[in-house]
This record gives C-alpha cells, sequence and structure tokens, in this order.
C-alpha cells in the first residue's frame, strides 16, 4: 500500500470512528487491564471464589467500552451534549463532593465514597472531579479567550474552580488536589495562556495551600486536646467496658472527620527516610511500600512470567493502588516502560490532534482528557516506585475500580468524539461546525497549519 493509500485510509477511519491510535491504546490497555487485575486478586479471590474478581473487572469494562462506542458518535458541539458534560456533571460532582465530605463511607481512613445500590454499587466523586474539572476548565478558557491568550477573568474564574474542588477533595486524599492543579496547568498551556499569568496563579495556589496547611494543623491540634479532654472525662465518669466502647466510636468518627495531617506528616516523613526501609522490620505502616519494592525487584527486568506474582498475595491493594507493581513483578522492567510508554503516546497523540484543531474548546478538551489519564497514570507509578509518598490513586483502566473505570472511559469518549468531529470538519475543508452555545467558536491559538491534518 502506498503512502497516499494508508493517509487515505488512515483518514476514512478517523472520519467514522475517531483517531486509531487512540482507540488502539484503549483497547491495549483493556486487555492488559483484564490479565493483570485477574493476576493480582490472589487476596479477593480467598474471598470470592476464583471467578467472581474477573467476573466484576470485565462488567466495569464492558460498560465503560459501551460508553466509549455512545459518546464517539455523538458531536462534541451538540448543545445537549455540552450542557450534559459541562454544568450538568459539575453540579453532581459538587453535590456528591459535599454529601461524601459529610456522611461518606469512609475507607483507608477518609470520606471517600457514597453508596449507591447496596452492596452493589459506590461512587467515589473524586474520580468524577477529575472529569469535571476538565470540561469546566475547557468552557471558561473558550469563553474568555482574548487576542490568542486568556483573559483576567478567565484566569480568576480558572482559580476559582480548582480552588473549590480542591477543598472539597482534601478529605478524600491530597495527590487529588495535586493532580487538579497539574491538569489546570496543562490546559493553561494549550489556552494560550501567558507565562507570566501562569505563575501568578501557580503562586495563588501554593499561598492559598500554605494558608489552608497553617490552619488546618492549629485545628487539628486543637481537635487533639479536645479528645484527649473527653477521653480523660469519659474514663472518670464511665464503667471500664463503656469507655472502651466510646474510644472506638470516637477515633472511628475522628478518622472519618479529620483531614488526616499526622497520616500525611507520616507518609511525607516514611518517604523522605524511604531509602532506609530495607533495614526496618515489616510492619502494618510500611507493608505496602515494602513488599510493593519486593515485588518490582523480584520482576528484573523481563519479569517472572504472567500470573506468576510472587507479592500479589501480600501486598495490599495490589489489585488497584499498587497494580503497577504487580505489572513489574510479572513483566519486569520491559513491561513496565511500555505501560508507561502507553499513556505517553495517548498525551502526543492529544497534543497531534491539537495541533489540528481549529478552535480552541476541542483542543482543550482533548488535552485536558489526556493530561488527566496521563498525570493519573504517572501519579500512581510515581508512588509504586517511590517517587512520591504513598497514596491512592489508581492505574487507569488497569486497576480494580466502577467509578474510576467508567470516568476513564467517558474521558476515552469525548476524545475520539472531538477527533472524528475534527477529521470530518477537515474532509469538508472548513473549521468543525460551530457551536450553538454562544462564545464557544474561538481559534485554537496553537493550531499549526498542515497539508495534510491527518498524515
Amino acid at each position: 500500500m502506498s503512502p497516499a493509500e494508508k493517509s487515505n485510509r488512515y483518514n476514512e477511519i478517523s472520519q467514522k470512528y475517531g483517531d486509531p491510535w487512540i482507540w488502539g491504546i484503549y483497547i491495549t490497555l483493556l486487555i492488559i487491564s483484564i490479565v493483570e487485575s485477574y493476576s493480582a486478586s490472589s487476596r479477593e479471590i480467598a474471598a470470592q471464589g476464583i471467578y467472581m474478581p474477573i467476573i466484576k473487572q470485565c462488567i466495569f469494562l464492558g460498560a465503560g467500552a459501551a460508553c466509549v462506542l455512545l459518546l464517539q458518535r455523538i458531536d462534541y458541539n451538540k448543545p445537549k451534549f455540552l450542557y450534559a458534560m459541562i454544568p450538568g456533571l459539575a453540579v453532581i460532582t459538587v453535590v456528591s463532593l459535599i454529601y461524601v465530605m459529610l456522611f461518606g463511607e469512609v475507607i483507608n481512613g477518609a470520606r471517600r465514597a457514597m453508596t449507591l445500590i447496596p452492596g452493589l454499587v459506590t461512587l467515589q466523586p473524586a474520580e468524577l472531579a477529575k472529569l469535571s474539572i476538565v470540561t469546566i476548565l475547557s468552557y471558561i478558557f473558550a469563553k474568555s479567550q482574548k487576542n490568542r491568550d486568556i483573559s483576567n477573568k478567565g484566569m480568576m474564574g480558572a482559580a476559582f474552580v480548582v480552588a473549590l474542588y480542591g477543598l472539597l477533595m482534601i478529605r478524600s486524599g491530597l495527590t487529588n488536589t495535586l493532580l487538579l492543579v497539574a491538569i489546570s496547568f496543562s490546559m493553561l498551556l494549550i489556552g494560550g495562556a501567558q507565562f507570566k499569568k501562569i505563575w501568578y496563579l501557580m503562586g495563588f495556589f501554593v499561598v492559598m495551600m500554605g494558608l489552608f496547611f497553617i490552619i488546618k494543623q492549629n485545628n487539628d491540634k486543637k481537635q487533639e486536646v479536645f479528645n484527649e479532654t473527653q477521653k480523660e472525662m469519659n474514663m472518670n465518669s464511665m464503667p471500664s467496658s463503656s469507655v472502651v466502647m466510646n474510644e472506638t466510636s470516637s477515633d472511628g468518627q475522628q478518622s472519618g472527620n479529620r483531614l488526616r495531617s499526622g497520616t500525611w506528616k507520616n507518609r511525607l516523613h516514611e518517604w523522605w527516610h524511604s531509602d532506609s526501609l530495607m533495614y526496618r522490620p515489616i510492619t502494618p505502616k510500611n507493608q505496602q511500600e515494602i513488599f510493593s519494592r519486593m515485588a518490582q525487584a523480584h520482576g528484573g527486568v523481563f519479569g517472572k512470567g504472567v500470573g506468576k506474582s510472587r507479592e500479589c498475595s501480600r501486598l495490599p491493594l495490589a489489585f488497584s493502588d499498587y497494580i503497577f507493581s504487580i505489572i513489574v513483578e510479572e513483566l519486569g522492567l520491559v513491561g513496565g516502560i511500555f505501560v508507561l510508554l502507553l499513556y505517553l503516546s495517548l498525551l502526543g497523540r492529544a497534543a497531534m490532534i491539537v495541533r489540528r484543531s481549529k478552535r480552541v474548546l476541542p483542543s482543550l478538551l482533548v488535552i485536558g482528557m489526556a493530561s488527566f489519564i496521563t498525570f493519573q497514570a504517572l501519579f500512581h507509578m510515581a508512588i509504586n516506585v517511590g517517587v512520591f509518598p504513598v497514596s491512592g490513586q489508581p492505574l487507569p483502566l488497569i486497576s480494580k475500580g466502577g467509578t474510576s473505570i467508567i470516568v476513564i472511559s467517558i474521558a476515552f469518549g469525548v476524545m475520539l468524539s472531538v477527533s472524528r468531529t475534527i477529521a470530518n470538519g477537515n474532509k469538508k475543508n472548513k473549521a468543525e461546525e460551530v457551536p450553538i452555545i454562544e462564545g464557544l467558536d474561538a481559534a485554537n491559538p496553537t493550531e499549526i497549519p498542515a497539508k495534510n491534518v491527518w498524515k
């Protein structure tokens, strides 16, 4: 097949189904997810049976694939789609974040989830927030374009949205807030913001984070004094059995309501001194770090083979927060690098689509979704290998977790929808169709014209 025929074939696929590279990355991640999530489910198999863990994973992956197939057929310019993805998703996200912050289920010492169907379906709003922040910032930056730059009003709006979401998500993990900041800065670059404004915004976030930690630390100290006083009063006025029950209840409530500054400090301290892990005994506090490092060391360069993990039965959360360690153990350094390159390729492909888009809205949607997925993957890998302190971040599409899989699938569906619409717009030799929502047709400041935009 000649280069011209290949280019034409590529154009036909893009116009009908969306970008083939994104499809290839998505399907590859699905295959890895099925294989590795089952391989890392030793603890679940012991409790649920041999096939139940993989059945659950396949159900969520199937639901996610249905979302991708549906969304890639929808023109991103449709007003109903934009209203659902921007204000509709924002309202659902904020309401669910507030509910979880006040009444959510405590998971690993923090309020993270809400039950939709008892025993079957739970929702983690922090995952929705990552998707919502991309759509909201895309709208704000598209509306505030001025001379291929983002206006001061747009910058202030973005700062407010990120600060609000960060505040609502702070109980569910500090890395989620940092992830939102990383996504917003990548979108600022594509949106054409001047570096001076980006630095101002970064300074604002640093100051706000510093003030937050100072206030939080003072509040936690007051809470500790109050708890100690309450314990002393209970011990002096209640029978011993009642004291034990009251302490247990108080601690459980405290773990769900406090902002866990002590936990963060301990994790930062352990991370800073992680080079001495080999000299420490294995305890419940450090077993995740130690077993994950042992798994990676056991894998070597080429790994021990699929299904031959030694540490999956000992490593807590091997099927979710530490699945990358199992991948490295079974597929070695080569397999780990391959997975890393998949996510980086997604970001690179998104950048190629952005360069060919004529409008800033689709550009921001594509780069925002790709940045969200890639940064989350990088955070997960960095935590597993010890570059970042211990925290909970699923590996997109590979780790177990229904909310995460569905949200990531929606992000892939949006990217495919935008790429398909752009390809059809170029086929007609004109810009993407003008959105009916007024003010969202600003030009893409990063567009690089090319003779064949899909070559």
